[in-house]
C-alpha cells in the first residue's frame, strides 16, 4: 500500500490541474486557489469536463470487454466515483490497474484508490509524465509489460506545452508497450469553442498552470504509428461503441483509442 504523506506537502498556494478538473467534475477536494481558475474559466468547462469523463468510462468498459486486463491510467486526478478500476474491473473482477499522478493530494487519496476487486490488483504511482522511464519501471512491478496493457493519457497532455515534448513522451511511453496494447487519450481543444480560447487560455495563465490546446491537426501526431478504431479521432461528444451514441453536443475534447501494431 501507498503511505500518506504530511499535508504540509501539499502547497494550496498554487492551484494544480488535478485540482481544478475536481471542481470542473463537482469535486470538493480542491482549494480556494484551485477554486479561482476554475471560477475564471467559461461557463461551458464543466460540461466538456464530463463529456471528457464519460469517454473514459466508455472506452476503458470496451477495452475491458475486448479481454484487456491491464492498464495504467497517468494523470489520474482526485478519485470520482466511478474511477476507471471500479469500471473495468465491472466487466474483468481481475485487471490489474496502475495509476500515477504528480498531485501530492492524490497521493492522499490513494486509499481510496486502491481499493481493488479482491481478484485484481490497484496500485498508486506518485511520478510525473515528465519522467516516462520511471513511471514504467514502478509500474511494472505490478503490470506483465509482456502482455497488453491499456495506456490511458485523459485529459493530460494539453499542460505540457511543446518545448516539453509532449510528442516524444508519448512515444517513450507507447514503446514500452507490446503488440497488442492501446493508446487512450483526450486533449483539450479550441476548436469547437474558437470563441472561448481565450478566456480560458488567460484563467490557466493567471494560475500559472501552462495549458496548450491543440487543434485536431496536432492532436494526430499522438497516435503515430498505432491503428485508430472507429470512429476515429473524433470529439468527446462522438465516440462510442457498443451503447447507444452519446448527445451530440460541441466538446472541448479530443478523444481517440489506438491498437499499438
Amino acid at each position: 500500500m501507498t503511505a500518506g504523506i504530511p499535508s504540509s506537502r501539499i502547497d494550496t498556494s498554487k492551484p494544480h490541474p488535478a485540482r481544478v478538473y475536481d471542481w470542473l467534475l463537482g469535486g470538493k477536494d480542491n482549494y480556494p486557489v484551485d477554486q479561482e481558475v476554475a471560477e475564471k474559466l467559461p461557463a461551458e468547462a464543466r460540461a466538456n469536463a464530463a463529456r471528457n469523463r464519460a469517454f473514459m468510462h466508455r472506452a476503458s468498459a470496451w477495452l475491458a470487454r475486448q479481454g484487456v486486463e491491464q492498464f495504467l491510467d497517468i494523470g489520474t486526478g482526485i478519485p470520482t466515483s466511478p474511477n476507471l478500476h471500479q469500471v473495468v474491473q465491472a466487466v474483468t473482477p481481475g485487471a490489474r490497474v496502475v495509476y500515477a499522478d504528480n498531485d501530492p493530494i492524490v497521493l492522499r487519496h490513494a486509499e481510496a484508490l486502491l481499493v481493488s476487486r479482491p481478484e485484481g490488483a490497484t496500485d498508486y504511482i506518485h511520478a510525473d509524465v515528465r519522467r516516462p522511464d520511471e513511471i514504467l519501471e514502478r509500474a511494472a512491478r505490478i503490470l506483465d509489460f509482456g502482455r497488453p496493457v491499456a495506456l490511458s493519457l485523459i485529459a493530460l497532455m494539453h499542460f505540457l506545452p511543446d518545448e516539453q515534448d509532449p510528442y516524444g513522451i508519448t512515444r517513450t511511453l507507447v514503446e514500452a508497450l507490446p503488440a497488442g496494447s492501446w493508446l487512450v487519450l483526450s486533449h483539450g481543444t479550441a476548436d469547437q469553442h474558437p470563441e472561448l480560447k481565450q478566456e480560458t487560455e488567460s484563467a490557466y495563465r493567471k494560475g500559472a498552470i501552462a495549458l496548450r490546446m491543440r487543434t485536431r491537426e496536432e492532436v494526430e501526431p499522438f497516435f503515430e504509428g498505432l491503428e485508430l478504431v472507429r470512429p476515429g479521432l473524433v470529439t468527446a461528444s462522438e465516440w462510442y461503441r457498443e451503447e447507444p451514441a452519446p448527445v451530440q453536443e460541441r466538446s472541448g475534447f479530443y478523444v481517440g483509442v489506438a491498437r499499438v501494431p
